[in-house]
């Protein structure tokens, strides 16, 4: 019995740490993977073993709870980013393309519930990728939308946290945005070009993710300004030609919103 029980046991810190291992490695994943993983072991806890649900239970404890995840709405209309991005753009962009992100990331969600419940631990490794790219998605598209405003509002502060921190970090806003720009549009394929903040250091940086990889558990650093650049965010109104999309996009970047998110990340 006392062997069994310290085998038990050993199998629970395992599963334990394969279900942190995901946690961390997938994403900034609390909103994304714990909220299926908590309601798994506090409503379903009895088809676990007491050990799995407990060692679980105790790397969730910290978790919001929530339900499905759904699209946001926008602060702006399609058309108030034309001639920038297109009203057709924004509505293929969000209502299709973000849409499915949602949509899949909620399958993935539920049957990650289900292999949680049923102590899958094959089963909770397999959704890695699917929750990683379909997660990422939802969560930098919801980013992105909030990076954006009509063109008559996006303005580059004059003063304030934003315009130190850039000048500390490249000089003056030309040159960030030479930079930035340059760094964003040769990103291979699909992905992403970001603004982020370094907390060990205190300063920005420009940096690109692949595919939906999302920036912080990419590479550490907090988000404050994406620029999507998968051809579902241009292909329309700039076909295969990218530079123009990438330096026309910051004509419409809400540079308030950006500002806020340095500042939080700051403290």
């Amino acid at each position: 019995m006392v062997t069994n029980l310290k085998k038990s046991k050993k199998i629970s810190h395992h599963i334990a740490h394969k279900i942190r291992t995901i946690s961390i490695s997938t994403m900034s994943a609390k909103q994304i993977i714990t909220p299926a993983l908590r309601a798994a072991v506090h409503v379903r806890s009895s088809k676990l073993s007491p050990e799995l649900a407990k060692s679980a239970a105790a790397y969730l404890s910290s978790a919001p709870s929530g339900g499905k995840h759904a699209l946001p709405d926008l602060s702006y209309d399609y058309a108030a980013l034309e001639p920038v991005i297109s009203a057709e753009t924004m509505e293929l962009h969000h209502s299709k393309h973000h849409n499915t992100y949602v949509t899949n990331l909620n399958v993935s969600l539920e049957k990650l519930d289900a292999a949680v419940s049923a102590g899958d631990v094959s089963g909770i490794i397999s959704l890695q990728g699917a929750l990683k790219f379909n997660g990422g998605g939802h969560l930098n598209h919801t980013l992105f939308w909030e990076n954006l405003c009509a063109k008559g509002s996006s303005e580059f502060p004059t003063s304030g946290a934003l315009k130190d921190a850039v000048d500390a970090r490249f000089g003056d806003f030309d040159s960030m945005k030479k930079d930035f720009s340059a760094l964003t549009i040769g990103v291979q394929g699909s992905g992403w070009g970001w603004l982020g903040y370094n907390t060990n250091t205190g300063s920005i940086e420009a940096a690109t993710c692949a595919n939906q990889d999302p920036l912080k558990a990419t590479t550490g650093l907090v988000p404050l300004l994406g620029i999507d650049v998968w051809e579902h965010a241009y292909y329309v109104d700039y076909r295969n030609v990218r530079p123009n999309y990438v330096n026309a996009i910051f004509d419409v970047v809400n540079w308030k919103a950006v500002e806020e998110r340095l500042v939080k990340a700051q403290g």
